[in-house]
């Protein structure tokens, strides 16, 4: 089989956000492999936003230690192997065939006797077998949706993560952030370190009760660890961070917003709940680290003249983190928003964190089927915005030119940017048609 065809075998397994509160077939999968995701240690990463920052953190702070890594991410920006990377690189073309084409009589067999594997089911199984062929020493695991009944729940993780929790995929979930924590804490497993950012009380309390019930040793930010100090510097941040077990200085950070901050804290508590003893990792080791992190589609520069920004926020909690971190890190005049998002989330909650930052907004749609029609998204941008500050393109590749041109048209060529944002689909979209370097 070629790439091409595997890709599509993939995508013909349905849609990844439709769930099926089930873990029998993966687990079957699993057992016909040879429960390869008991090879190697585990970090579980849940949470509503960062995680998949989180994960690349964890997974720099980890090789720089010299350990081999396994990293499983979602969704992708432009190419479904950037989900599965091993040493920091995604599965080659070749690779991920290999690693189909490995598990595929397996997923046929089980297709026959369970019924038939969902998209993310398979990518799973493929994650975990790859990791373990490789092999590798730890997987950085990030769960699809939610957490109990996600399909890397087959995996025990020696330290599980989550990250902050806020209203998404209510329809999944959970209408309440109590539903929704109650759904990830799935993933705390007994004997285990949860890893706690800062969080809801709603949220906090569930997470609590689970690793009460657990036994799992649990670190909080904000208590056991966290962001000492931070400043903004060119191109990102310094901070000073307290871990677990010690205190390391003038940590340059390359992303932008107090909400990566916090995700460096969490990755760099993870590490230190993994590695034993008192001992902390060095700051060397942790400076070093953290200087390398990218985390594509999350507030990145992808052009200059004028600035464009892209960032994959869909949803009002990750939108409120963009809005803070563009106001306090980029010093624009004017700023011209190119919105497209999904239909089924809380589009008029991002657009109104949205207004007091954009001078003018152009709404589009992006290449997911899921994409809310241009026409309706600029009904409730007029709503919010007004008339006059609202534009309308059919395409994203029409929506960016004009908001390029918005821009430039202002005679303050210097002091004007883009920002591109409402999904990671919108931001893959653009990455590709302005040609940035793909996710690594």
């Amino acid at each position: 089989m070629d790439y091409q065809t595997v890709e599509k075998a993939i995508f013909q397994r349905g849609v990844e956000w439709d769930i099926d509160p089930t873990l029998d077939r993966i687990n079957l999968v699993m057992d016909l492999l040879g429960r390869p995701q008991q090879a190697y240690s585990v970090v579980h990463i849940t949470g509503t936003n960062g995680k998949s920052s989180t994960a690349r953190m964890i997974d720099a702070l980890l090789r720089e230690r010299n350990l081999r890594v396994g990293r499983f991410t979602s969704p992708h920006l432009t190419s479904i192997r950037e989900r599965i990377s091993v040493d920091g690189e995604p599965l080659s073309e070749e690779r991920f065939v290999q690693v189909y084409e490995d598990v595929r009589p397996y997923l046929d067999l089980v297709d026959q006797q369970q019924g038939r594997l969902s998209f993310f089911e398979v990518l799973t199984a493929m994650a975990f077998a790859a990791f373990a062929d490789a092999p590798v020493d730890v997987a950085v695991v990030e769960v699809g949706m939610g957490g109990t009944w996600d399909a890397t729940n087959v995996a025990d993780g020696t330290v599980a993560v989550v990250t902050p929790i806020s209203l998404d995929h209510v329809d999944y979930l959970g209408p309440d952030i109590e539903s929704i924590a109650r759904e990830k804490a799935g993933i705390i497993k007994p004997g285990g370190t949860v890893v706690l950012a800062q969080q809801p009380l709603a949220a906090a309390e569930v997470l609590m009760r689970r690793a009460a019930e657990t036994g799992a040793t649990v670190a909080r930010e904000g208590l056991e660890f966290g962001v000492a100090h931070r400043e903004v510097a060119m191109g990102g941040q310094v901070l000073r961070l307290q871990g677990l077990k010690g205190v390391y200085e003038d940590v340059f950070l390359p992303l932008y917003g107090e909400h990566q901050a916090g995700n460096a804290a969490c990755a760099l508590a993870a590490v230190e709940a993994m590695t034993g003893g008192d001992e902390p990792l060095g700051a060397e080791l942790v400076g070093q680290a953290f200087a390398q992190i990218t985390s594509p589609g999350r507030l990145e520069v992808v052009r200059r003249g004028p600035t464009v920004v892209v960032d994959a926020a869909h949803n009002p909690g990750a939108m409120q983190s963009v809005v803070m971190a563009m106001e306090e890190s980029f010093q624009f005049s004017r700023l011209i928003g190119v919105v497209a998002m999904m239909a089924d989330k809380d589009v008029a909650g991002v657009l109104e964190l949205l207004e007091p930052i954009l001078a003018e907004i152009v709404v589009t749609r992006n290449s997911s089927p899921r994409s809310m029609d241009a026409e309706e998204l600029a009904a409730l941008a007029e709503d919010v915005f007004g008339t006059e500050r609202v534009h309308q393109a059919a395409r994203i590749d029409d929506a960016i030119d004009m908001a390029v041109g918005l821009a430039e048209d202002t005679g303050e060529y210097s002091g004007a940017g883009v920002l591109i944002t409402g999904s990671v689909v919108t931001v893959g979209d653009a990455r590709v048609l302005l040609r940035a370097a793909g996710p690594r």
